[in-house]
């Protein structure tokens, strides 16, 4: 019976990373709340609440505490993720929800603690009498301990995974699940299939810049497109002077490498900056010179029917 209740109690226990949630959600909602109130008095004399601030931070407090755990068993975090606090001290098997004094004792440590803790640290800013001084470092001592517990429970909280604060170990309430958790059945063929794409396309985004587009289509289309007839003729070179070998159209301000294929000035500029080994996409013939075209056979392909 009692190996079952144990093994019961494991497949039931929140995750510790469920418990750290909750608690960095209620320290959001804190913050949440502390900046839309002070919003609120935006229009008044600048420094209206630093006076009474750690009351009136208390006064919120207790304010969220009345309608979550008083009221719930539970905080704001813990009822975003299906938490709630059980009493650890009581015999019975079953669900037992915090009793009134371990409620009312939980407001005292986290609501009275916070306001004590700002209180004091106001009231022995400005004060040097002897004192107070002795005062200041009793209250120093105090909280440099419950500092340290808190230290110690939240290693034993990370190997055990019980009690994620000092308060909850100290008034005997731990995290449950308000509702039963159903075992999820976890699919890995789409998660491996988005992996697989995920790597291919930054493998792609990383070779793609490396890989020369322009020369390689101009092998392609040297190989597939051989060249057939002798180069170094005015007339062949007028005859090729129609478009540019780059772009397909009219050349403007008409140019050549040193092949009788003909160019656009900006296509083989852009071209040869781009490319210091760029080639004739047609034949293949490297950049020995950029000229241009000669005007005789620019004006006789413009007459040409």
């Amino acid at each position: 019976m009692a190996s079952r209740d144990e093994n019961a109690e494991r497949t039931n226990r929140v995750l510790r990373i469920s418990q750290l949630d909750a608690l960095e959600l209620n320290k959001a909602l804190e913050q949440l709340v502390w900046s839309q109130f002070t919003q609120c008095f935006h229009g008044f004399k600048p420094g209206l609440l630093a006076r009474f601030e750690p009351e009136v931070k208390a006064f919120l407090w207790l304010f969220l505490w009345r309608f979550t755990i008083y009221s719930k068993n539970a905080t704001v975090g813990q009822s975003v993720l299906n938490i709630q606090y059980q009493n650890d001290l009581s015999p019975n098997l079953s669900y037992q929800p915090p009793s009134r004094n371990q409620k009312l004792w939980y407001a005292v440590c986290t609501i009275g603690g916070k306001w004590l803790e700002e209180r004091c640290y106001d009231l022995f800013r400005n004060r040097h009498i002897a004192s107070f001084r002795k005062a200041k470092q009793c209250v120093n001592l105090v909280v440099g301990l419950l500092k340290l517990g808190g230290l110690i429970n939240f290693l034993i909280f990370l190997q055990r995974g019980k009690f994620a604060t000092l308060t909850e170990r100290l008034l005997g309430i731990h995290s449950v699940f308000h509702k039963p958790q159903s075992v999820r059945e976890v699919g890995f063929e789409y998660m491996n299939r988005e992996l697989l794409w995920h790597g291919f396309a930054e493998f792609l985004i990383f070779l793609l810049p490396l890989i020369n587009v322009q020369k390689l289509r101009a092998k392609l289309s040297a190989w597939c497109v051989p060249l057939t007839g002798a180069p170094g003729s005015d007339s062949t070179l007028a005859a090729s002077g129609r478009q540019c070998s780059l772009c397909g159209e009219w050349p403007t301000m008409p140019h050549t490498i040193g092949c009788e294929h003909v160019f656009c000035y900006y296509c083989v500029k852009s071209s040869f900056l781009f490319d210091v080994s760029f080639t004739c996409p047609k034949c293949g013939t490297e950049v020995h010179s950029l000229q241009p075209l000669k005007s005789g056979i620019e004006m006789a392909e413009v007459s040409v029917p």
